[in-house]
């Protein structure tokens, strides 16, 4: 007896991650993974599917382009509309919107191409992290997703002191150890500007991130940006290779993942299987 045809989903969404454990199933939490499979099990009529992500975020970071991806057989995905002449992406949406709740949305729904994983097969993750240095401190509709800092900052100065931290380096310094997983990482940006509104905001792109990456890499910023350390101050403690009790990892709710980029679809599959490969720094 032959096996069900299987397709693979590929789902683009956004999330509130205040009231979220974080991205990644935890028993007792409420996640943002078991939330979305819970509904889509709940709407394909099957066990709740297993999720890859592009970004497993942490609790309290939010996303509003974050990129997933699971199997389901193809009759299955098929079926969605029932008899609806709706094309079963655009039907998805629709029923997920009806049984998620306010602080999570599918926005994107589509049959992955040949090769695509959505962890595996990025190229690059883009993260937004806001901060108000405004004495009476974050507007009250941006308290969820902007840092209220009790010090003014010179975005100019927290600028320079990110640039010398781009490039291919070993980031053990600004990640939380796990256990035999690399913390070689290349930056490929790292800047701050203010906006029209008076907020600081980072924009802070990689191929990919460690744990609580991002919220260090902002944490050793501030006191630059406070005029309390120098300009190459995060540099030297990226090359120690080692955490600085002086970088606070900062609150997590002013972080938000914009943005998760892919190859052309014929390279999805040669750039998974480069993104499963030991990264090592080159040769001194």
């Amino acid at each position: 007896m032959s096996e069900t045809p299987q397709v693979r989903i590929r789902l683009d969404l956004g999330y509130d991650g205040t009231e979220f454990s974080g991205w990644a199933a935890q028993p007792g939490r409420r996640t943002v993974e078991e939330t979305i499979s819970t509904g889509l099990g709940t709407i394909l009529r099957i066990e709740p599917p297993k999720l890859t992500v592009a970004g497993r975020t942490d609790a309290g970071v939010h996303a509003t382009g974050q990129v997933a991806h699971f199997e389901a057989p193809e009759d299955t995905w098929l079926g969605i509309p029932g008899r609806s002449d709706r094309p079963p992406a655009a039907a998805l949406l629709t029923r997920l919107a009806g049984v998620l709740p306010g602080d999570v949305r599918v926005h994107g729904a589509q049959i992955a191409p040949e090769g695509f994983d959505a962890r595996f097969s990025a190229i690059h993750r883009r993260y937004a992290y806001r901060i108000s240095d405004h004495p009476a401190g974050a507007p009250p509709l941006r308290r969820r997703d902007v840092l209220s800092h009790r010090r003014p900052l010179d975005h100019e100065a927290m600028t320079a002191a990110a640039n010398l931290l781009t490039g291919l380096n070993d980031f053990a310094a600004f990640c939380k150890f796990r256990e035999g997983a690399t913390t070689i990482r290349t930056l490929l940006n790292y800047e701050w500007r203010r906006t029209e509104a008076g907020l600081l905001e980072a924009t802070v792109l990689a191929d990919a991130f460690c744990h609580s990456m991002v919220r260090a890499l902002v944490g050793a910023i501030l006191p630059v940006g406070e005029g309390r350390r120098p300009v190459e101050w995060p540099a030297e403690v990226l090359t120690a290779r080692r955490r600085d009790p002086h970088v606070a990892v900062v609150a997590p709710h002013g972080l938000v993942l914009e943005e998760v980029g892919y190859p052309a679809d014929d390279e999805l599959a040669a750039r998974a299987k480069e993104s499963r490969a030991v990264r090592t720094l080159p040769e001194a």
